[in-house]
C-alpha cells in the first residue's frame, strides 16, 4: 500500500499520518510520503494495491502535484485501486462531503477519468494566521462568499477526525480483501 499526501499549510499531512497511524494499528506498516519531495514512478503506482491519495485545494483545484500523480495514475494500464481524499473547506458543509456533493472532488474525478473505490471529501482546518497576506485576503473573501468566518484572527478545526479513522477502517478493510 502508498499513501500519498499533498499539503501547503500541512493538514492534509496531519490527515495522512493519522491514517498510518490508524493502519499500522491494524498491522498494515505503510509510511504517508509527501508529494511535494517526490512524485511516484508510474511502475511503483501500478505495483500499489492500494494507491491512496491525501490531496489538499487551493483556489478551486487539487494541488499541482496532487493532479501529477492522478495523471501518472490515469496512463496505467491497469491501475490498482485508488482512495482519493479531498481536504478542503467546503466539505464542512452537510452534503459536501461526497464525490457528488463537493465541486472539487467531483471535477477532478472527471478530469481525470478516475473511478476511485472510495472517494470522499475531509473538511480542513482554517487557520487564518498560516497563510500570507494575499492567500489571507483570497480565503477571506471565499469564506465571505461562502458564510464561513472571516475574522484574521480564526482558527477552525473542521477536520473530523472520527471520519478520518472511519476512512482508515476502510482502506484496512479493502487492503485485507485485495
Amino acid at each position: 500500500m502508498q499513501l500519498f499526501y499533498a499539503t501547503r499549510d500541512g493538514q492534509s499531512r496531519r490527515i495522512a499520518e493519522r491514517i498510518a497511524g490508524r493502519l499500522i494499528e491494524r498491522g498494515i506498516h505503510t509510511l504517508p510520503h509527501d508529494l511535494a519531495v517526490a512524485l511516484p514512478a508510474p511502475q511503483t503506482l501500478a505495483e500499489t494495491r492500494p494507491v491512496v491519495v491525501v490531496a489538499a485545494v487551493r483556489y478551486g483545484r487539487h494541488l499541482p502535484e496532487a493532479e501529477q500523480l492522478l495523471a501518472i495514475y490515469r496512463t496505467l494500464r491497469a491501475p490498482p485501486p485508488l482512495v482519493l481524499l479531498s481536504v478542503n473547506l467546503t466539505a464542512r458543509k452537510p452534503g459536501k462531503d461526497t464525490a457528488s456533493g463537493n465541486t472539487y472532488l467531483r471535477k477532478s474525478i472527471a478530469r481525470h477519468r478516475l473511478t476511485p473505490v472510495l472517494a470522499l471529501a475531509i473538511a480542513g482546518r482554517l487557520d487564518y494566521s498560516r497563510y500570507g497576506w494575499m492567500d489571507r485576503q483570497v480565503i477571506r473573501f471565499i469564506m465571505k462568499l461562502t458564510g464561513g468566518p472571516t475574522d484574521p484572527k480564526t482558527c477552525v478545526e473542521y477536520t473530523a477526525w472520527s471520519v478520518v479513522d472511519d476512512v482508515a477502517l476502510r482502506i484496512a478493510e479493502m487492503y485485507r480483501r485485495i
